[in-house]
């Protein structure tokens, strides 16, 4: 078989084949980020580039894969090394279900029927749009994600109206204790006031 009919595929040369993977990987990953198509994307497209300045001859095969093996490790090196898509591998694609419980803030005024938030750990791309449960959130608010809502419009409340709960009050009771020095009977009167309070909600 012939060096230049390998060069061809479905009436394409094999730069050009390379070019159009690389580049459909590449916007693949815009549809669905931390996926890490970009990083084969990337090395495919270099590849194809390299192939069409060196042909296809039994040397532009070889310089085509030594080009798609160094690139693509390079990438991935580069992705890992330089963080790309923020807090050690948070960017990976996640489920709407996912985004639940995630706190961020606010970036734009978020109302009952409009407005836009940037989660933190949020991926490629971490701004959603968003809807209060009650009242305006103004800009620069911290919020935690309360109803995912599907992942295109999730629902956020400002974290400091979240209701404290009994691991949260212990975990303060924790940080005063600490804080004070070891003052434990002012720590026993707080308990038994929440004590008291559990029972009378009960």
């Amino acid at each position: 078989m012939d060096v230049l009919q390998l060069g061809e595929i479905f009436g394409l040369s094999v730069p050009v084949l390379l070019l159009l993977a690389g580049t459909g990987l590449i916007v693949a990953e815009a549809a669905l980020p931390g996926a890490h198509f970009v990083v084969l994307g990337i090395a495919l497209l270099l590849a194809g580039l390299v192939g069409l300045v060196v042909g296809t001859t039994a040397f532009g095969l070889l310089v085509m894969t030594l080009t798609l093996m160094i690139a693509g490790a390079a990438t991935f090196f580069a992705f890992r090394e330089f963080d790309v898509y923020g807090s050690g591998g948070s960017g990976r694609t996640r489920d709407s279900d996912s985004l639940k419980g995630t706190t961020g803030r606010v970036t734009e005024r978020v109302t009952k029927t409009d407005g836009e938030v940037k989660l933190d750990a949020g991926g490629f791309n971490p701004y959603y749009r968003a809807r209060a449960m009650d009242s305006d959130i103004p800009v620069g608010t911290e919020v935690m994600v309360v109803d995912p809502g599907g992942g295109n419009v999730i629902t956020v409340e400002p974290v400091e109206s979240i209701g404290e709960d009994p691991i949260d009050r212990e975990l303060r009771r924790d940080r005063e204790r600490k804080s004070s020095g070891g003052d434990h009977s002012s720590d026993r009167s707080g308990e038994d006031r929440d004590r008291d309070g559990e029972r009378e909600m009960a």
